[in-house]
């Protein structure tokens, strides 16, 4: 990829949101990040196991996405690619940002910023948000905030130590981002790009 060229490397600022399960609010976090900044004109994706040829807007198949995985994996990477490429190509001094909801990413790079979405209201526990959580910069709590006890998690499967080490915000569906979300974001905008894609 051209961001990995020798001759003109690339450096990104780039937020990846994961979470440890499905339908538990990752994707509103994105988009409520993209929406508290919008000026800074975000490059947005997501990675994930499910959902191919299916529409996000309405749940069905409607000819936008294709149907066999595979090729949705080197469909959707190529639009990626391609974003970020000619965002490269237009010469600007300033790389837009890249916002990915994604675990597994983390397999391969340190992002800028790693925001973690948990609900303790959820049993289901992700191998890829295990492995990752530990490196979360925030953690971002959903469900009802009676889950929430302020000294630590009952939840057994979230470690206990976790709360306690990590920045933590709670915030429920159709709330704006919360402050220091909203401030973590912002440092990361202003920081240096550090991010090899």
């Amino acid at each position: 990829m051209a961001g990995n060229d020798k001759k003109s490397p690339s450096r990104w600022r780039l937020i990846v949101v994961g979470g440890h399960t499905r339908s538990i609010g990752k994707t509103q976090l994105v988009c409520d990040v993209i929406s508290a900044f919008r000026p800074a004109n975000w490059i947005a994706g997501k990675i994930t196991q499910y959902g191919h040829g299916v529409c996000a807007q309405n749940g069905e198949n409607c000819g936008c996405a294709p149907d066999e995985h595979v090729c949705a994996i080197n469909w959707e990477t190529q639009l990626l690619r391609a974003a970020l490429q000619q965002t490269i190509e237009a010469g600007t001094t300033e790389l837009r940002p890249v916002i990915v909801e994604s675990n597994s990413l983390l397999q391969f790079l340190k992002p800028s910023l790693y925001l973690a979405v948990v609900d303790p209201g959820k049993e289901d526990f992700k191998d890829s948000a295990r492995v990752a959580l530990d490196r979360a910069d925030a953690l971002v709590l959903r469900g009802s905030s009676h889950t929430f006890p302020s000294r630590g998690p009952a939840w057994v499967k979230l470690p206990p130590q976790l709360l306690r080490e990590r920045p933590w915000v709670s915030q429920g569906e159709g709330e704006p981002l919360p402050e220091p979300l909203r401030l973590l974001v912002q440092r990361m905008l202003e920081g240096p790009a550090s991010v090899w894609i």
